[in-house]
């Protein structure tokens, strides 16, 4: 991938995952270790990617690695920010340097710096951190110190306490002034300064950077430890099943809609909206495990703001509605029943589309097929139907 020609891309944040992960003691990288059913890596990419204010993502990564990037990260999540991708240097900030070049050809006035290994950043933290480096021109995550702070001295003795009162832990998000990162890094390669982040560099300049509240469980995964306690995370979740299961009529001189791809074919399903049956099914399924109705209730057949209206779309709206209950979707499978057209050449994006609407990845949604080997209604090609089920967990459980 190289940067756009001739668009501007004024909101970029860089990916840095570059690193080689020597503490984790593992085969590969560490951010290539899967966590949930994907690296680590991909977590880092689709926060980004649901961040409002991100326009464009840059990742960093080993050399020699952009296929396994595209391969295992992006192209399974249908990842549409994605850039460009840039091999890294051997320190961080030459890793970061390598994704600002990028950035800054694509016209970026502000960069969004995340580390790939912390797969937990919430996508609104994204935009709290850019809103703050927008009035100060650097701001950066991070949690107030809670564990009392010691200095070691020589032989590892206590040298004294820290007073942990004015201690913060630094996270990433970190966003910079594109311009002002790229007058650190170059003092930083003209003086020889090094440091851990890039907020240091922007420090070693004497400019301010403004703290933003970050969260705890924005976790760095550096070591085993950190890998077992994220899978805990991961693993960990309260859960609700809801299912839900719809029906429509097949008539001629209507669309066919399953999953929000339109399927040429002689019939087409009978609804109000798009008479998506597939997508109607889900977002019962969805309302069911939260305890709110169904999509009769939610969008009702006689309002004609819904009329011919794309259920996809409504599938957004019920994502917001679970949200302000508290609730996320996790897994959706579907299953359409129906004696045709074969749905197989379609699946994918029909995964890709429900995936997007419900903000998880195409992994976490299966879409099936099946007959009724010629009985019933369905079988006299009259109609079809659809079931699915639905897992949902807390907001706050990301």
């Amino acid at each position: 991938m190289h940067p756009s020609r001739g668009f501007a891309v004024e909101t970029i944040a860089i990916i840095a995952g570059a690193g080689a992960g020597r503490r984790m003691g593992a085969d590969r990288a560490k951010q290539f270790l899967f966590l949930g059913g994907r690296p680590i890596l991909a977590h880092a990419l689709a926060a980004a990617e649901a961040a409002q204010c991100i326009e464009g993502i840059v990742v960093v990564c080993p050399a020699g690695q952009e296929d396994a990037v595209r391969d295992q990260c992006i192209a399974p999540l249908g990842l549409k920010k994605i850039k460009a991708l840039t091999a890294g240097g051997k320190l961080r900030q030459d890793s970061v340097a390598a994704g600002l070049s990028q950035a800054l050809a694509l016209g970026a006035k502000w960069v969004v710096i995340h580390d790939g290994v912390r797969p937990f950043a919430r996508p609104e933290l994204f935009d709290q951190v850019l809103e703050a480096a927008k009035a100060h021109g650097a701001a950066v995550a991070a949690c107030p110190a809670v564990d009392t702070i010691k200095r070691a001295g020589p032989g590892e003795m206590v040298q004294c306490t820290e007073d942990r009162s004015t201690l913060w832990q630094v996270q990433t998000p970190q966003a910079f002034d594109a311009a002002l990162l790229k007058r650190a890094l170059g003092q930083a390669a003209e003086q020889g300064i090094e440091a851990t982040d890039e907020a240091g560099l922007i420090e070693a300049m004497g400019h301010d950077v403004k703290l933003v509240m970050g969260r705890r469980d924005n976790m760095k995964i550096t070591t085993p430890e950190d890998l077992r306690l994220a899978r805990g995370l991961v693993g960990g979740l309260a859960q609700r099943v809801g299912i839900g299961i719809d029906y429509h009529i097949l008539m001629p001189h209507y669309a066919l809609v399953l999953g929000g791809v339109r399927i040429n074919h002689p019939m087409g399903l009978k609804g109000h909206s798009d008479a998506d049956v597939l997508t109607h099914a889900v977002m019962d399924a969805l309302l069911a495990a939260a305890g709110l109705g169904d999509i009769g209730g939610l969008f009702p057949d006689n309002d004609p703001q819904y009329k011919g209206i794309s259920s996809i779309e409504l599938l957004k709206r019920v994502r917001l509605v679970l949200a302000k209950e508290g609730w996320r979707p996790a897994q959706v499978t579907v299953q359409l029943i129906a004696e045709a057209p074969k749905i197989a050449p379609y699946t994918q994006a029909m995964r890709q589309n429900l995936a997007l609407a419900m903000g998880i990845e195409p992994g976490e949604v299966n879409v099936a097929a099946t007959t009724t080997e010629g009985l019933g209604p369905i079988g006299r090609f009259e109609g079809m139907s659809a079931t699915a089920t639905a897992v949902i967990i807390p907001v706050d459980n990301v």
